[in-house]
C-alpha cells in the first residue's frame, strides 16, 4: 500500500526587497471569532485527526489486518464526511482564515482538502493561493498541497514534501522531484526547513546527488505500485 505522508514547518523569513513576506505566522485576535465557524472547524480537526491516529497506532501495534483495515475504511468515510462540511463552508465564505477561527479550525480546513480527491484539490488550490497571498494561510501549506498534486498527477514534486514506502521492501523514498539543485532555495521560500532536516525525521539522510542517480529507480518502484493498485 502506498502511504503518502506530510509536514506542517513554519519559518521565519521575509522576501527582501519590500516583496510579499512569506506567511509564516498570524495576528490573531480571538475576540473577532466567528464562535459558531470555529466550533464546527474544531469538531472537524478532531474528526479527521482522531481516526488516523487510531489507524497509526495500530500500525505502531501490529494489530490485525482486519483491524487496521477496518480502522482505514472509518477513516475514509469520515473524511468524506468532514468534506461535505467543509466545501459547504468553502462555498458560502470562501477561505476562512486563522484570524477568523483560530488555528486549528483554519487548519481544518487545509487538512481535509490535503485528504480529499485531486479533483477537489484542483478546485480548491487557486483559492488557497490567493489565501496565502493575502495572508490567510501558511505558506508551507500551500507549498505541501502542491506537492500532493504534483504527485498525484505524476510530475515531480517542488517541495520535497511527499514520501512513500515501498510495499514489498518496507524502505522509504522521497518522490521525484524537480531541479533538485535548488530545492531548499524553494524550500526556504515557503517556510519549509532545509531537506536534510526534514528527511532527518524519517530517519534518512539525505544526499542531493544521490537522489539524482535513485530517482529511475524510485519511477520503477511507482510504476510498479500503480499497476497493482
Amino acid at each position: 500500500m502506498q502511504i503518502l505522508k506530510s509536514y506542517i514547518v513554519a519559518a521565519s523569513l521575509l522576501y527582501a526587497g519590500g516583496a510579499q513576506a512569506q506567511v509564516n505566522s498570524f495576528n490573531i485576535d480571538s475576540a473577532k471569532f466567528n464562535r459558531p465557524l470555529k466550533a464546527t472547524l474544531d469538531s472537524v480537526y478532531q474528526l479527521d485527526q482522531a481516526p488516523r491516529f487510531k489507524l497509526l497506532e495500530a500500525r505502531q501495534k501490529n494489530e490485525s489486518t482486519a483491524r487496521i483495515d477496518s480502522l482505514g475504511k472509518a477513516m475514509v468515510a469520515q473524511d468524506h464526511k468532514n468534506l461535505e462540511t467543509c466545501i459547504a463552508l468553502l462555498d458560502k465564505y470562501g477561505w476562512i482564515s486563522p484570524q477568523q477561527v483560530g488555528m486549528e479550525g483554519s487548519q481544518a480546513l487545509f487538512l481535509v482538502i490535503q485528504h480529499a480527491d485531486l479533483p477537489t484539490q484542483k478546485k480548491y488550490l487557486p483559492m488557497i493561493r490567493e489565501a496565502e497571498r493575502k495572508g490567510e494561510i501558511l505558506s508551507s501549506n500551500l507549498a505541501i498541497l502542491e506537492d500532493r498534486i504534483n504527485v498525484r498527477e505524476g510530475t515531480p514534486q517542488q517541495y520535497g514534501s511527499q514520501g512513500f514506502i515501498d510495499a514489498e521492501t518496507g524502505k522509504r523514498f522521497i518522490y521525484p522531484i524537480a531541479d533538485v539543485d535548488h530545492l531548499d532555495e524553494r524550500r526556504k521560500r515557503m517556510g519549509l526547513n532545509p531537506m536534510a532536516e526534514y528527511i532527518k525525521n524519517q530517519n534518512q539522510d539525505w544526499n542531493p546527488e544521490q537522489f539524482k542517480k535513485q530517482m529511475p529507480e524510485i519511477e520503477k518502484i511507482i510504476a510498479r505500485q500503480k499497476k497493482k493498485s
